[in-house]
C-alpha cells in the first residue's frame, strides 16, 4: 500500500488498525494521525497487538521507519504466522507518508545517538572481564577484574584510553567443587601461568581508536590499537570493538580478543615448548570478552 492508498483508506472511514511499529520515544516523536504505537522490536509485540486486534481477519496496516528498515516487514511476518489474514504495509513507512505531503503528530524532535566526547573514568564495579581458557578435550571460564581505566574522546572518536586489570582477581565460575577451583586459581597465579605475585596488575594502553567504515549500531565501530603488559611483558594488541553511549553521562565498549599468552612468558602445557605432553596439552590461546563501562567526569 503507498501513502495515497493509505491515505484514501482513512478517508473513506472503512474499519482499519494503523499500527506504527517503531519504539515509543520514536511514536512520541512523529506518527501519522490515529495510529497506535506498538514496538515491533519488543517482546510484548504480538500478546500487544492481539489485545487491540482480537479478530484475525480485521484490516491492519503497518508503518515503520522506510529508508531500508525491515521493521513492518518483520512485523507482518509475526502477525500472518501469527493468523492474522489481513496484514498490509505501507510501502517506505513515515518517510514515504510525509514526502507525499500528507500530516504527521508529533513533536517532532527524533531521538539522536548521544555523542561520545569528554573524560571518562572506568566503573570497576560495573565492568568485567570474562575470560575461557582451553586445553584439547576441555576448558575453564572464569573473571578477572579491572583496577582503574580511563576514557577520551572528542566529537564521537575514541582518542585514548587506558586500562590497569587485577590479575589477582581471576576467578573461576565453571569448577563447582571448592577444592578444585582454589587448586586451579593457584594453578592461574603461580608462575605456570600469570605469576600474579610478581606481577600484580596487566596494562592495556590504547595508542589509536579507528573509526571502521560502514559499521552499523551492534558491530565493532572502532579498531583499537595499542599494548598489552602482561607478567611484565609488553606485545602489541589490536582489536574491534562496539563502542555506543547510552546517553550523554555514560559509554560502554565490549570486545572479544584472543591471546596468545605464550608470548607472555606463559608456556605451561604448550606444545610449542613442550613434547610428550599427552592429555596435559594447554591450548596456547585464551579468549577474553570485554564489557567496559564509564562514566563522563571532569578532566583530571
Amino acid at each position: 500500500m503507498n501513502a495515497d492508498a493509505l491515505n484514501s483508506l482513512l478517508v473513506s472511514g472503512q474499519p482499519h488498525h494503523l499500527i506504527h511499529v517503531l519504539p515509543e520515544e520514536i511514536h512520541e516523536a512523529c506518527h501519522i494521525p490515529g495510529s497506535c504505537g506498538i514496538c515491533v522490536y519488543e517482546t510484548a509485540f504480538l500478546g500487544r497487538v492481539k489485545e487491540l486486534v482480537p479478530e484475525t481477519n480485521s484490516m491492519i496496516v503497518l508503518y515503520g521507519a522506510g529508508d531500508g528498515s525491515n521493521d513492518s516487514r518483520a512485523a507482518a511476518e509475526k502477525l500472518k504466522a501469527a493468523g492474522y489474514s489481513n496484514v498490509m504495509e505501507l510501502d517506505g513507512g513515515i518517510t514515504a507518508w510525509r514526502n507525499a505531503g500528507y500530516p504527521v503528530k508529533g513533536h517532532g524532535n527524533i531521538p539522536e545517538a548521544p555523542v561520545i566526547d569528554g573524560f571518562y573514568q572506568v566503573s570497576t564495579t560495573d565492568s568485567i572481564i570474562r575470560w575461557t581458557g582451553r586445553n584439547l578435550f576441555n576448558h575453564h571460564s572464569g573473571t578477572v577484574k579491572l583496577r582503574s581505566g580511563e576514557i577520551t574522546a572528542s566529537n564521537g572518536v575514541l582518542r585514548s584510553a587506558r586500562f590497569e586489570i587485577d590479575m589477582t582477581s581471576i576467578a573461576c565460575e565453571d569448577l563447582t567443587d571448592q577444592t578444585w577451583n582454589e587448586m586451579l586459581i593457584r594453578h592461574l597465579q603461580d608462575a605456570d601461568f600469570f605469576l600474579t605475585s610478581l606481577h600484580p596488575k596487566a596494562l592495556f594502553v590504547v595508542d589509536s581508536a579507528e573509526a571502521i567504515p560502514g559499521a552499523t549500531e551492534g558491530t565493532p565501530n572502532f579498531m583499537l590499537k595499542g599494548s598489552l603488559t602482561l607478567r611484565g611483558v609488553t606485545r602489541p594488541l589490536e582489536f574491534p570493538a562496539v563502542i555506543a553511549a547510552a546517553d550523554g553521562s555514560r559509554i560502554t565498549g565490549q570486545a572479544q580478543i584472543e591471546i596468545d599468552r605464550t608470548e607472555f612468558g606463559s608456556i605451561y602445557g604448550s606444545s610449542r615448548f613442550f613434547r610428550f605432553l599427552g592429555k596435559h596439552v594447554v591450548n596456547d590461546h585464551i579468549q577474553l570478552h570485554l564489557k567496559i563501562q564509564a562514566d563522563r567526569n571532569p578532566a583530571p
